[in-house]
């Protein structure tokens, strides 16, 4: 017997599934040179995972712990990441057969004027009929172009990107818990070098006002000693609102509200950690939004796929069986069994334009998604030559205060002693007073923005994440 056509759909199908439409996806390459520009070539140790424990400060491990399970930042990126593997799951099923159950039961009674009165004489019809029907429909796309398979690749590569955009999230999360908990432990140091100021200055003033009681200097040494200790006060007072701001943004990122969120102050002590940054194809690899730029790029290419298999034909095939009868009895009744098979096609012949448009869109966007996936690779290249310059000159910077101060203080010392064997005015111990106690505050400036750049570096290094 030959076989008619539609039984030659499902090997036809088969055939055909091979045939996927659009490029399969290459990740390009770029230069990215074998060395760092500003990397010194002594010491440091690899970055961990849990990099801000090379800090070896309990109290910031607590914090960077509590924002990693409590920010409402990163809880909104875990709910993104959900979602895209929810929608994984809806491109996945377009890959498999549909199969649904439908019922139906109904009587109708019809009219006996509109229906008996036209019928010829001795004939009649039953004025009441019943219709019971239950079929499992079948569909299938047989998926000749890929479409289905380029939506599933895109999607898988969509949830990818989500994920890897967690982990960059994470990251900036702990850097950022870093970088406020050193500013306000910088803030701390301030406030212990101010208030040692105002110490000194104050019983400075009491010696000048005990000398001006005796009648032995005029008021003016006392007035300017005086105006000296109010405005490091004031000094104090804008430390102390800077850490107050610095304080809250740690509640924030840890999840809490200001009101509940305490850090008890602290100086820091030691040096900060040294990091080794690697080769900077390690950190490209490593780095979790360099990533994520990836996997949008593969998302975007395999859309071109689904792009073009609009162009071509659209297959179909569909089955039904079931049972349906005028009887609740009878339903069942082998006799009463009902069956369909077919097959559908659908070939786009106009549309304004459109499909073309589509396409040109996909082609568009994966152009959008190289260059975003380059300028990435540049500017994570960007962000560690940038942390490793800072650390180099915050080092530089350093040696040179650790002098100046050494330097302020014999000035002030002799300065002093000059004022008072009256060989100079009060203005001269004034200015060097000032001096050390700049310098003393830039140290402890310097010394957390040491502690902050080598956390902008590890961020910039990837972190050392391991997607877990």
């Amino acid at each position: 017997m030959k076989p008619r056509p539609i039984h030659l759909l499902p090997v036809l199908s088969l055939a055909l599934t091979g045939c996927t439409l659009g490029p399969d996806f290459q990740l390009p390459s770029f230069g990215v040179g074998t060395s760092w520009k500003e990397a010194k070539v002594d010491g440091g140790v690899r970055l961990p995972d849990n990099w801000w424990r090379l800090y070896q400060d309990s109290e910031l491990t607590r914090l960077v712990n509590r924002a990693l399970a409590a920010n409402s930042d990163l809880a909104a990126a875990r709910a993104r990441v959900e979602t895209s593997r929810a929608l994984v799951g809806v491109d996945r099923a377009r890959m498999f057969p549909t199969l649904d159950f439908n019922g139906s039961a109904g009587i109708q009674r019809n009219s006996a004027d509109a229906t008996n009165d036209n019928l010829p004489p001795g004939f009649s019809i039953d004025l009441e009929n019943q219709r019971f029907r239950g079929t499992f429909d079948l569909s299938y796309d047989p998926d000749l172009w890929g479409r289905n398979k380029r939506l599933l690749e895109s999607s898988l590569s969509e949830s990818a990107a989500s994920q890897a955009l967690l982990d960059s999230q994470r990251l900036g999360v702990a850097a950022e818990v870093c970088r406020q908990y050193f500013l306000l432990r910088g803030l701390d140091s301030q406030k212990e070098v101010l208030e040692d100021t105002i110490e000194s200055r104050n019983s400075n003033y009491e010696i000048q006002k005990s000398k001006l009681d005796a009648g032995l200097i005029d008021g003016l040494s006392t007035s300017q000693a005086k105006t000296e200790t109010e405005l490091a006060r004031n000094d104090l007072a804008v430390v102390e609102r800077q850490r107050g701001a610095a304080e809250h943004a740690l509640a924030v990122l840890c999840g809490t509200t200001p009101a509940s969120f305490r850090v008890a102050r602290r100086s820091t002590g030691g040096a900060a950690p040294k990091l080794r940054p690697g080769l900077p194809a390690e950190v490209l690899h490593r780095r979790p939004d360099v990533r994520a730029s990836e996997y949008q790029l593969r998302a975007a290419n395999a859309r071109i796929g689904v792009a073009e298999a609009a162009f071509y034909p659209n297959f179909a095939i569909t089955a039904s069986g079931g049972f349906e009868s005028v009887e609740p009895k009878r339903f069942l009744e082998w006799e009463n069994r009902v069956l369909s098979l077919g097959a559908g096609v659908a070939q786009p012949v106009f549309n304004a334009g459109s499909n073309r448009a589509q396409f040109d869109a996909a082609v568009s966007r994966r152009d959008e998604a190289l260059a975003n996936y380059r300028n990435s690779l540049l500017t994570a290249l960007r962000e560690v030559e940038d942390s490793l310059l800072d650390l180099k000159s915050l080092d530089r910077s350093r040696s040179i205060l650790e002098s100046a101060l050494a330097s302020a203080r014999d000035s002030h010392q002799l300065a002093s002693e000059r004022f008072d064997k009256g060989l100079s005015s009060y203005l001269e111990v004034i200015a060097a007073d000032r001096a050390v106690l700049s310098v003393r505050l830039l140290l402890a400036q310097i010394d957390s923005q040491q502690r902050i750049s080598f956390a902008t570096l590890a961020k910039a290094l990837g972190g050392g994440w391991s997607g877990k």
